[in-house]
């Protein structure tokens, strides 16, 4: 983790123990997790994190056509709720003056 493990030593071990808690608790399959993981990770921006779960999903066992579709079904997830979002705003505009306010 580069600048934060060299200069929050405590907090990456607090992750790892993190981590080694949800591993020893995981309610799913190994496949599973991993799909969860490459979803959450695309969801995250982390490059890293994209690569590792995309590679762990295969190792353990999840098909193109699995890694596909929760890849899909994480880029229309998203695609809904920018639109309920952004939906929502523009809903408020009538009730808020927001002029300048972003510049």
């Amino acid at each position: 983790m580069g600048i934060l493990r060299d200069n929050m030593a405590d907090f990456g071990t607090a992750l790892d123990k993190v981590d080694a808690k949800l591993d020893a608790a995981r309610p799913f399959d190994k496949k599973t997790d991993e799909l969860l993981r490459f979803a959450l990770s695309i969801k995250g921006r982390s490059a890293p994190c994209v690569r590792k779960h995309f590679k762990g999903s295969k190792a353990a066992g999840a098909t193109d056509a699995e890694i596909g579709y929760v890849f899909a079904l994480t880029m229309r997830e998203s695609a809904g709720a920018d639109e309920c979002w952004t939906a929502g705003v523009l809903s408020e505009l009538a009730a808020a003056d927001d002029s300048g306010a972003c510049g």
